[in-house]
C-alpha cells in the first residue's frame, strides 16, 4: 500500500508557482510591448507632402474590389490607371531561393512576409504608375493578395535597369 501526505506548504509551493506563472502568461500577453500576429500586419501608410509626413488609415483586410485596390495604391500617393494590366494566379514557392529571399526582405520592410503564405496561390494585380517622379521608363504597381487581403506588393520597373520598391516607393 502507497500513502502519500500532501503538506499545506507543499500546496503553497505549488500556489504560488501557478500564480507566478499565470501572471507572467498576462504580463507577456497585455503589456504594450507585445504584438498580435494580426497587429503586426500594416494599418497605415505613410506618405510624404513636402516636409510634413501624415499617417493615411488603410485596412489591407478587406481588399475585394478594383476601387478598393486603386484607394491603396493612393493611398501610399500612386496614380494608377483604373484597370489593371493584369491579374494572375502566382504561387508563392514553398522553398524560397535568393531572389525570392530579396523579394521577401523588400516585403518584410513593409510589415508583410510571404513565407507565412509559402505553397500558397495568390493573385497578383499589375497596375501602370502614371506618377512616378523623375523616370521615363514604364513604372508598375504590383499588389499580391490572398483571400481578400493583401499579403505584399512593390513598385518596380521593367526596364534594363529598373528597379523594384517597396508600395511607398522607398
Amino acid at each position: 500500500m502507497f500513502i502519500y501526505a500532501v503538506h499545506g506548504s507543499t500546496v503553497k509551493f505549488f500556489g504560488i508557482i501557478g500564480i507566478a506563472v499565470l501572471t507572467l502568461v498576462l504580463l507577456i500577453t497585455l503589456s504594450p510591448g507585445s504584438v498580435t500576429a494580426e497587429e503586426s500586419r500594416p494599418n497605415a501608410a505613410l506618405t510624404e507632402k513636402g516636409d510634413a509626413t501624415q499617417a493615411i488609415s488603410f485596412n489591407f483586410d478587406k481588399v475585394k474590389s478594383n476601387p478598393e485596390r486603386i484607394a491603396l495604391l493612393k493611398s501610399y500617393g500612386w496614380e494608377v490607371d483604373e484597370a489593371p494590366l493584369d491579374e494572375a494566379e502566382v504561387t508563392i514557392p514553398a522553398e524560397f531561393d535568393r531572389v525570392m529571399e530579396s523579394y521577401n526582405a523588400i516585403q518584410k520592410t513593409q510589415g508583410f512576409d510571404l513565407s507565412k503564405h509559402r505553397n500558397r496561390t495568390v493573385t497578383r494585380y499589375t497596375y501602370r504608375v502614371t506618377n512616378y517622379p523623375d523616370y521615363e521608363g514604364t513604372v508598375y504597381a504590383n499588389l499580391l493578395i490572398y483571400k481578400n487581403r493583401v499579403i505584399g506588393g512593390d513598385i518596380c520597373s521593367s526596364d534594363v535597369h529598373g528597379f523594384i520598391l517597396g508600395l511607398s516607393g522607398k
